[in-house]
């Protein structure tokens, strides 16, 4: 395998990029969700029972508890964390020397702080999965800060590694869910044509994308189950092309999702999971530059390599064939499909293949572990191959517990793969749970909406006679207004609505909190809703009533002349979601008293100096939609790394243009060395060399400077 070093440099830049949009994105929602007047306020989850430090941390991880010993008060602790994530992030971005271990450890200290009081609005499998790759990035990233230096060490493919086999946790547990949960549209491959008008926040390319042939969406599905289980196998084929084809197929995948569907930094992050696919020769291939490729190799071996590789993609192509019986049908110019196998016949070849997938990673693993010793182990000097043994020693550990430790997750696909564990591994794995070490995935386990996508729309009124409908930023509503595009900002209220109208309101207590907030006109969870107060049509007063409806939207068709409707969106009336109440009254207290949202103490407000800062940030930024704010820091940050990185190649380019003229004569270089050979008692042959050398470089000299010309 080749090396990785501009991968691994492309991977930290990437994370840096993405914690920057989650810490944004998350910050402009505080004061609406864990502010002291938000729907959930985080100084619920801290109990300050004279407990001393230690033991609050260890009961739960997050640095809130130094809240008040500095004075602050959470909500403003809250923000702070944010703030530090959002300005060490963004310098990340931008100094390629703070992406340092210390640096990626303080970030994820701090999104894990937020996270553990996030409650529901946080418990989503992409908050997880950056804590798990953010973790993984500590191990990753060099000791800039403390090593002075970012010079290549030995062991860094070893723990690059493991981003590798975290990618293939992700895309293979997604594709299997999908079949393990019996969901009837997966299993029929119809899953599509209903995915594209019930996924949360749909873009308005997935209203084109719906429009798309019943047997294409069928085609789709099955590629899906192709790129998610079967192509998984190929990142870790010893082979380099196979693994640059599944590079290349799961970047199709999800820019696919990001085009059709708002899913935050979800699918960004996957993209920076595939880069741990590619090596230093390939990325040298898009930069244009030339590679140093070893062109002593067997012709014979070539050839092996490539008829492999041929073999491979052939196979996995006629096993999609036989899987989904897929037959050209000429006299409706499709191609139809279908599941060619039985649930049971799929439930056989998951206890096949989950324990030998393990073994798979035990032998990647080992053959990078033990590349690592044998670099260390060609250190010149003792002193330098000790330290190295040293720290082969510690990441290798470190790399082995990591693996060893998520196969407790990954075996949670399969249950009888999963009980023959060690319980050595799953108490360990037990005891770091509650920091998000390692996690479970799966994501579409089941295709909701098949009979219209459900969706809670919100009434007020002051009257309680005429009722005004409140319509959000993002979620559908609006039946003529498009599919919003946020990306890769995250509206955690429209995505916890778009999962409450799948139940009864009772599953989702936190909607009590919502309406009695918007009953009380407060401004922090206004602003989540419409951040522009004008289109909030309550804005200059709350209204009296409040009440809630259920309703059943589908995407709207073309016209049959071939023109679009003017509508996006049509819908029914399904049912009533929350009754009609008002404040004081007797079902809305209940619901509070019942879910523990009355307020049982007065809120505290810092007045430090800190304190004052954070409020003073906040008044800055209230107003700006949160996907614009977040957009324009990455497009600034990146065009200063894309103007920093130009400047330094325009340097580099000067220094070698002012070296070439003053090149030592190449004919005296090679008559020194004819006059050593013949001293040396060289043979004639060694002597013609030189000289044909010497002629080959006087006229490579010629050509550089009539090009400098």
């Amino acid at each position: 395998m080749g090396e990785a070093i501009l991968p691994r440099r492309m991977f930290l830049w990437c994370m840096s990029v993405i914690y920057l949009a989650a810490f944004v994105s998350l910050y402009v929602q505080i004061p609406g969700l864990y502010g002291n007047e938000g729907l959930l306020p985080a100084r619920w989850q801290l109990r300050y029972d004279g407990k001393p430090l230690g033991e609050q941390l260890l009961s739960l991880p997050t640095l809130l508890w130094l809240g008040p010993r500095l004075s602050l008060d959470t909500h403003t602790a809250v923000e702070l964390l944010c703030l530090m994530g959002v300005v060490l992030s963004l310098v990340a971005v931008l100094v390629e020397t703070l992406r340092d271990s210390v640096v990626f450890f303080c970030l994820w200290v701090l999104y894990l702080s937020v996270y553990q009081v996030g409650q529901v609005f946080l418990y989503f499998q992409w908050d997880s999965l950056l804590l798990e790759t953010g973790f993984l990035c500590i191990l990753i990233a060099p000791l800039t800060l403390i090593r002075g230096t970012r010079g290549v060490r030995e062991h860094d493919r070893m723990t690059f590694w493991l981003i590798r086999w975290l990618l293939f946790r992700l895309m293979f547990a997604s594709g299997v869910v999908k079949l393990t949960s019996r969901c009837p549209t997966w299993w029929g491959l119809t899953a599509l044509t209903y995915h594209y008008e019930t996924q949360c926040i749909p873009t308005p390319l997935a209203w084109f994308a719906h429009q798309l042939p019943v047997w294409f969406q069928k085609l789709c599905v099955a590629g899906t189950f192709v790129i998610e289980i079967a192509v998984p196998f190929l990142f870790f084929s010893p082979l380099r092309r196979l693994r640059l084809g599944a590079f290349y197929l799961q970047v199709l995948l999800q820019v696919l999702i990001i085009f059709t569907g708002n899913y935050n930094f979800f699918n960004f992050l996957t993209l920076a999971l595939c880069v741990s696919l590619l090596d230093d020769q390939h990325v040298n291939f898009w930069l244009r530059k030339a590679d140093k490729i070893n062109t002593n190799d067997f012709r014979l071996w070539s050839w092996v390599c490539f008829l492999l590789e041929l073999a491979v993609w052939a196979l996995l192509i006629c096993g999609t064939v036989l899987c989904f019986d897929l037959q050209l049908d000429t006299g409706k110019n499709a191609i139809s499909s279908r599941t060619a196998f039985t649930y049971h016949q799929f439930n056989q070849f998951l206890k096949t293949v989950t324990i030998p997938c393990i073994w798979i990673g035990v032998l990647s693993l080992t053959w990078e572990m033990i590349t690592s010793m044998f670099r260390y182990a060609c250190v010149s000097g003792f002193l330098r191959r000790f330290c190295g043994t040293v720290q082969w020693t510690v990441f290798a550990a470190a790399t082995a517990a990591m693996f060893t430790i998520s196969l407790v997750p990954f075996t949670y696909i399969e249950h009888e793969s999963h009980a023959r564990l060690w319980p050595g591994v799953r108490q360990a794995y037990e005891l770091v749970d509650r920091y998000q070490l390692v996690n479970s995935y799966g994501l579409f386990r089941r295709m909701t909406g098949v009979s219209g996508r459900p969706e809670v729309v919100i009434e007020g009124s002051n009257d309680g006679v005429s009722w005004t409908e409140i319509e959000f930023m993002y979620k559908p509503g609006n039946l003529s207004a498009p599919p919003a595009v946020v990306t890769p900002h995250q509206p955690r209220l429209d995505w916890q609505m778009w999962f409450a109208a799948l139940g009864p309101h009772t599953q989702s207590p936190w909607f009590t909190s919502l309406i009695h907030r918007l009953l009380q006109g407060k401004t922090d969870v206004i602003e989540l809703i419409q951040m522009d107060a004008s289109r909030y049509p309550f804005h200059q007063e709350p209204p009296v009533y409040l009440r809630a409806h259920r309703y059943r939207y589908w995407f709207t068709k073309p016209k049959s002349d071939g023109f679009y409707p003017q509508r996006w969106w049509k819908r029914v009336y399904s049912e009533e979601f929350y009754p009609t109440v008002h404040l004081g009254n007797t079902f809305l207290e209940s619901m509070l008293n019942q879910y523990g949202l009355k307020e049982k103490l007065p809120s505290r407000v810092s007045n430090t100096t800190v304190a004052r800062a954070v409020r003073w940030i906040r008044f800055q930024v209230r107003g700006v939609p949160a996907h614009v704010l977040i957009w324009t820091l990455l497009v600034c940050s990146t065009t200063i790394c894309l103007l920093l990185g130009l400047q330094r190649h325009k340097k580099h380019r000067t220094s070698n243009t002012k070296q070439v003229p003053d090149l030592p004569d190449s004919s005296g270089y090679c008559k020194k060395s004819k006059k050593e050979m013949e001293e040396s008692k060289y043979s004639d042959d060694e002597v013609g060399a030189c000289e044909k050398e010497e002629k080959d470089t006087i006229g490579n000299g010629k050509e550089e400077k009539e090009e400098i010309r």
